[in-house]
């Protein structure tokens, strides 16, 4: 498998001043630099009725065409261009992609209309000059399509049967109110994704929670096939995209989840070091921030492990709606191991969003909260405050580690 470029990339665009209260104490960011403040809407829920089931053909060999082409193109000549879009559509219009303008532009979200190609290109699935991306798609493609065609050829019965089931008891649990999700069509398409990956990374195989992280891509390249139109994807009729298409977004969201765990592997081994480690981070973080909520905490017997587990596990999938959680991914692709290191500090402002609240609490009460957050019906402005929030706390503590050390 190739080695994503993506986990050494040079710091991203970031945003810039920052005033935020922890527990009544100002702190403020100045030296951040921010770039055009852009107001977006993220792609809401899935809310369409599941159309009825069809049996889905052996992946086909068939490109589908990923080329870029301007919603600018689409608008009327009276009615003001979108700066955002032309920007986007600039960028990704070169013969070379800038990785870093890509980046800088990504950071405060990706217009849905761009979001498919613009997340394959940062996580390093398609190569930067446009000359090679056709031909690496098709191959890409063809590899999943035959190592599938392969592996399903002798039926269900000719699988790992433990592993099997636990995918298939798994995918109808994924995203249970998205009726995207509950189509037979795409649970298919999950499981046959989740086996590959497992099937080819035995030092870690599955685990529950990877297949959370794999609905982001499918719910965006699916977007993709409507042109970007997030109610069309709604109201879509599934079984009406064609094999070759629904067969390319299988694909892509394989190789795209392939790229984002190769840089949080180590999650998902043997007792689970990488969320061992961030969750010693986390605590540390949050100690030195806000003392008073890291002592209520420890006084009340709460660990820090009984709720950060799941909210690195799952990259807070459980706690937050798909669309915050697709524009979130937006930053953590621009960012430098972001589904790592940025992570971490999105976690930390959000337990620290509630410091007030938490320190009143006992620890039943603390438990009950942070088991189920009210963090799902959040406006887009409140994911936006938390990234700018996480983005603070980075730019004070990462590049000073001793600054999480106590005195």
């Amino acid at each position: 498998m190739e080695s994503s470029g993506f986990w050494r990339r040079t710091p991203a665009f970031t945003p810039s001043k920052i005033h935020v209260e922890y527990s009544g104490q100002a702190i403020t960011a100045d030296t951040a630099v921010r770039g055009p403040s852009l107001q977006r809407t993220p792609s809401p829920e899935p809310t369409s009725r599941p159309p009825t089931a069809t049996s889905q053909s052996p992946l086909s060999d068939q490109l589908s065409p990923l080329s870029i082409q301007s919603p600018l193109s689409a608008q009327s000549p009276h009615m003001p261009v979108d700066p955002t879009l032309e920007k986007f559509h600039g960028a990704l219009g070169a013969a070379t992609i800038d990785l870093a303008l890509l980046q800088k532009l990504s950071w405060t979200g990706v217009p849905r209309e761009y979001r498919a190609i613009t997340w394959q290109l940062l996580m390093g699935y398609l190569p930067l000059a446009s000359t090679r991306r056709a031909g690496t798609l098709q191959r890409k493609r063809k590899e999943y399509g035959d190592w599938v065609r392969q592996t399903f050829a002798r039926g269900e019965d000719a699988l790992d049967r433990v592993l099997w089931r636990q995918i298939q008891v798994d995918v109808p649990r994924t995203s249970p109110g998205s009726p995207v999700f509950q189509h037979p069509r795409v649970q298919r398409c999950l499981e046959r994704i989740l086996y590959a990956w497992a099937a080819r990374h035995p030092a870690s195989g599955y685990v529950q929670g990877i297949n959370d992280l794999l609905t982001p891509f499918v719910y965006v390249f699916l977007e993709a096939e409507c042109n970007g139109d997030t109610a069309a994807l709604e109201r879509a009729d599934l079984d009406a995209i064609d094999d070759a298409r629904m067969d390319g977004v299988e694909a892509d969201s394989f190789w795209s989840l392939s790229k984002l765990l190769d840089g949080i592997q180590d999650n998902y081994t043997h007792a689970q070091p990488g969320i061992q480690r961030q969750i010693v981070k986390l605590k540390d973080l949050v100690t030195r921030v806000d003392h008073a909520l890291a002592a209520h905490l420890h006084n009340e017997g709460v660990e820090f492990v009984q709720f950060a587990f799941r909210w690195i596990n799952c990259l807070l999938m459980r706690e937050l709606r798909l669309a915050s959680i697709i524009r979130m991914w937006d930053t953590y692709l621009a960012e430098p191991n972001g589904f790592a290191t940025f992570h971490i500090y999105v976690c930390a402002a959000m337990l620290l969003k509630w410091s007030a609240q938490l320190r009143a609490m006992d620890f039943q009460q603390i438990m009950l909260f942070l088991q189920q957050p009210p963090a799902l019906q959040w406006p887009a402005e409140d994911v936006e405050l938390l990234l700018s929030e996480a983005y603070m706390l980075k730019c004070l503590y990462h590049d000073a580690p001793r600054h999480l050390h106590k005195n």
